[in-house]
């Protein structure tokens, strides 16, 4: 097999099948380090499969032009870092190198790698010369490493690898498929993007989704996770505002069908109480406190725009987060006054009532015992596999 890059145009459909919102390598996540005669290889879990892949190289947080030197891919073996076969040259306009500008995305040429729904893929990325700021994503739920110079011919991960605490650079991988396909893109925070799943298990909700929908017949398995920890709707602070990533991590995604809304940190940031434990981390969240009429408008917005693109549109009402550092009375009011408007007001294909799903029954101010990772704020393995239990399949038929 060899890269494809000079097959004529088909009626074939190209889909987003895996996704990781970029970053800015600031204080506030984790990020990689500055890098040189380096490699890069990251391995991630496609949702939906097919016959062909592409890559989306991102350099939208660097300061300087980024010159990869060389790329490859590979279906990854069963030892999780390693290729199975010698891994394929992955081109851009034809050419095994490309620079790509400050501010910017590349997206690779088609690439003949088969690839089967939830198989994961070896990506390396050679880095020539040095990166001081690398676009990555900051809660790391892949497997990754850097490799001194260019490892991208070889199968197997060396020894002398380093493991990475972020994602870098990789931002997207597109399945080609001979029908048309529909993604189900996921605009979310912390929850969407599993702070307290286990770690390259593949435990976020969007991945169980991603199975349960594969499972079925007759229904997609693309679910595309567009989450980052600490993001919120209106204010920047950990990630672009969601509001102005929307057009880049969710419109612009092919295939795309279905737009979830799950971003809850307004109200928790808005609302928390300033003490001695939660100082050091409000002050990394610039911007005035939002209203409850500011995230109704929010999430309208985002539907029209969803919708405008043909795209049905769902939001996910707000968890409970009582008994966490971040927890107020007022926070309280406000996020069931968002939920009730969420379930009540028609604005939507669907919901997703994520608050009824981990809601304690004698405490519904906080998530029941066993499906939060200790922090009453995030999910264990167990209670993200409630809520994508909980989803109603029949929205995304």
């Amino acid at each position: 097999m060899t890269s494809g890059i000079t097959r004529p145009a088909t009626t074939e459909h190209w889909v987003r099948t895996w996704g990781a919102s970029p970053q800015a390598p600031d204080s506030s996540v984790s990020s990689i380090e500055p890098l040189e005669n380096a490699t890069v290889r990251q391995v991630v879990r496609v949702s939906g499969g097919g016959h062909r892949v592409r890559v989306r190289i991102s350099n939208e947080y660097g300061g300087t032009p980024l010159t990869l030197g060389a790329a490859s891919g590979a279906v990854a073996g069963s030892e999780g870092g390693d290729g199975e076969g010698s891994p394929l040259a992955v081109t851009f306009s034809g050419r095994p190198f490309t620079t790509v500008p400050a501010g910017a995305p590349v997206l690779s040429d088609p690439v003949d790698i088969p690839v089967a729904a939830l198989s994961r893929l070896v990506i390396s990325l050679y880095l020539p010369g040095r990166v001081d700021t690398v676009t990555c994503h900051g809660t790391f739920h892949a497997l990754g490493w850097t490799v001194p110079g260019d490892a991208t011919p070889h199968a197997s991960t060396p020894a002398d690898a380093t493991p990475m605490p972020a994602g870098a650079l990789l931002t997207a991988v597109e399945a080609q498929t001979a029908t048309a396909s529909k993604a189900i893109a996921v605009l979310g925070d912390s929850r969407v993007d599993g702070i307290g799943s286990t770690p390259g298990a593949d435990r976020r909700w969007t991945d169980l989704l991603a199975e349960r929908l594969l499972a079925r017949e007759g229904a997609t398995p693309y679910v595309i996770n567009q989450g980052i920890g600490g993001n919120r709707l209106l204010n920047d602070g950990i990630g672009t505002a969601a509001v102005a990533r929307f057009d880049r991590d969710i419109l612009s995604t092919p295939g795309l069908g279905h737009v979830v809304i799950a971003v809850g940190n307004d109200v928790v940031f808005s609302f928390a109480p300033r003490t001695e434990e939660t100082a050091g981390f409000l002050d990394m969240f610039p911007g005035a406190p939002v209203t409850v009429d500011d995230i109704v408008a929010a999430h309208l917005q985002l539907a029209s725009r969803a919708r405008a693109h043909g795209a049905k549109a769902y939001a996910a009402t707000i968890a409970p987060y009582g008994g966490s550092e971040m927890y107020s009375a007022d926070g309280d009011k406000a996020r069931e006054q968002v939920n009730a408007w969420i379930r009540s007001s028609g604005a939507f294909d669907g919901v997703l009532d994520f608050d009824a799903v981990w809601r304690a029954p004698d405490d519904p101010t906080r998530i029941r015992d066993g499906l939060h990772m200790g922090d009453h704020l995030h999910g264990s393995d167990a209670g993200y596999a409630a809520l994508a239990e909980a989803v109603d399949l029949s929205l995304f038929d």
